[in-house]
């Protein structure tokens, strides 16, 4: 936009001061370009004053708002639980229970027991040897070692997840 049109623009929205608009009057007054440029501005300005001005509907806004609260609902709190209240509150139920233990077994009086006696002949011991036979050890020392891997590989999962973020 050059000057000419700036002026007359501010001139049209009333923008410039007394001294402004006299000077933008002669010029209309004597000018033939300014009073074209004139006319024709005050004519688009007319046409602009025509229009109604677009509004969006109501559901539009309302789902723009509920948009914007569900973002904020996502995002997680910044206040967490602090990691030393939790420590300090297990350390107590620990220290506790604890304490309770050592207080039973020192008020607990024991009294021997006599092994010495003979068991009624109607009851056999099982023979632990036929059950732990050596594909039966294999099998629980495999299972073992491979809960152990999956367990070690899910620390190592969460660990990596906690370095990430």
């Amino acid at each position: 936009m050059n000057t000419m049109e700036e002026k007359l623009w501010n001139y049209i929205d009333g923008n410039c001061s007394d001294e402004e608009k006299k000077a933008i009057d002669v010029l209309i007054a004597q000018d033939e370009v300014y009073r074209r440029k004139y006319e024709e501005l005050l004519a688009l300005n007319r046409e602009f004053s025509k229009m109604e001005l677009d509004e969006p509907p109501m559901a539009f806004t309302y789902n723009v708002m509920e948009a914007i609260r569900a973002e904020h609902a996502q995002q997680p709190l910044k206040a967490g639980i602090d990691k030393r209240i939790i420590k300090g509150i297990s350390g107590f139920f620990i220290v506790s229970i604890l304490l309770l233990v050592v207080y039973v077994l020192s008020t607990t009086r024991v009294a021997p027991v006599n092994l010495s006696g003979h068991l009624p002949d109607s009851l056999k011991l099982p023979d632990i040897r036929n059950y732990l036979s050596k594909p039966v050890l294999e099998g629980f020392v495999f299972f073992d070692l491979v809960l152990g891997l999956f367990l070690f590989d899910a620390y190592l999962r969460k660990r990596g997840v906690s370095k990430q973020g």
